[in-house]
């Protein structure tokens, strides 16, 4: 259950299927590509082009599907942080041409890569979808000199401005897209509110087992993204989720001890308390933001038992002061 990046594994677990990333496509690409586009085709393949340093801030996937009757290539570009980044379209180009270079050995002919970029920030993504946006002084050239200059547009799907009505497609989609959507809110209540309405949804879908196991991501994603849910909140989910599905109420409690152990079975593997450390601080930084050096320093000299009972109680602190008291 490990998660490195809880945007990154979301992201890939979804629009990784088929059926999903398919449904997104029929509903949100311009009908003029639609028509080009051989869904049936569609097929994910395993290569990731970020590179380690940008992994935090980004995922990507590669579709191959027939295009106008030829091999070519869909490119989604996940950016997950708080902001736009202004130099998407120079990292997109970066990746598409990596793409061409992997997948093409005859490079007088190359296939069509459509960019597609999806943004889930608090922020509105208020940048030009272009390679001109920036490149210094491209607007006051004149056209005869712009025709010289490498420019593209990439699609842009800002999930921040979409509202209920806004968001299109099967079932899943819907979900998947609104819990993207959602999750930067500041109200953790809503959030709630969300994967409890999401439960009764994908539960009420014919194939069941799908179902669980969507509701089931939707939940370790919860976990993981947001630090501030608490035992209670939790609680208060599952109760609702029992009245209407007793069995997907036990999967998800059986999820929530699994997550509670992850830090403990992290430190056993190791078989040091130092890795336990490691995991406690990793934890309280991610519901605080921040944690002093000293209490990090204090923290890597606890003892294994210690530690465990400090990484059990993370989701309920309120402070770091309620750390400080295993310290003494």
């Amino acid at each position: 259950m490990k998660v490195q990046n809880p945007h990154d594994k979301f992201f890939k677990k979804t629009f990784g299927d088929v059926a999903v990333a398919g449904d997104f496509l029929d509903n949100y690409l311009p009908q003029s590509i639609v028509d080009i586009i051989d869904m049936d085709t569609l097929e994910p393949q395993k290569d990731s082009f970020i590179n380690k340093e940008l992994q935090e801030s980004f995922s990507d996937l590669l579709f191959k599907a027939n295009i106008n009757n030829r091999e070519g290539y869909l490119y989604f570009l996940f950016e997950h942080k708080s902001y736009p980044s202004r130099d998407v379209a120079f990292q997109l180009l970066r990746y598409m041409v990596e793409i061409w270079n992997t997948k093409v050995e005859n490079t007088t002919q190359l296939p069509v890569i459509i960019p597609l970029v999806i943004y889930h920030g608090k922020d509105g993504w208020n940048i030009k979808p272009t390679l001109g946006e920036i490149i210094s002084g491209y607007e006051e050239l004149p056209v005869e000199v712009q025709k010289l200059i490498p420019d593209y547009e990439y699609l842009l799907y800002d999930f921040s401005k979409l509202t209920d009505e806004e968001i299109k497609g099967a079932v899943i989609n819907k979900i998947v897209m609104t819990m993207m959507r959602d999750m930067p809110k500041e109200d953790i209540g809503e959030i709630l509110k969300f994967v409890l309405r999401a439960a009764i949804h994908l539960l009420e879908l014919e194939d069941k087992q799908t179902g669980m196991e969507y509701l089931e991501t939707l939940v370790r994603y919860l976990f993981s993204a947001r630090a501030d849910l608490t035992k209670n909140h939790f609680n208060e989910l599952v109760k609702k989720i029992e009245t209407i599905y007793p069995e997907g109420s036990e999967r998800i409690m059986t999820l929530a001890e699994l997550f509670r152990e992850e830090g403990k079975e992290e430190g056993r593997k190791e078989g040091e308390a130092k890795a336990l450390a490691r995991t406690a601080i990793k934890f309280l930084v991610k519901k605080f933001g921040f944690v002093p050096e000293d209490l990090k320093q204090s923290i890597t000299k606890l003892d294994v038992p210690t530690l465990e009972v400090i990484i059990d109680g993370v989701s309920e602190y309120k402070d770091l002061d309620e750390v400080k008291r295993y310290l003494q």
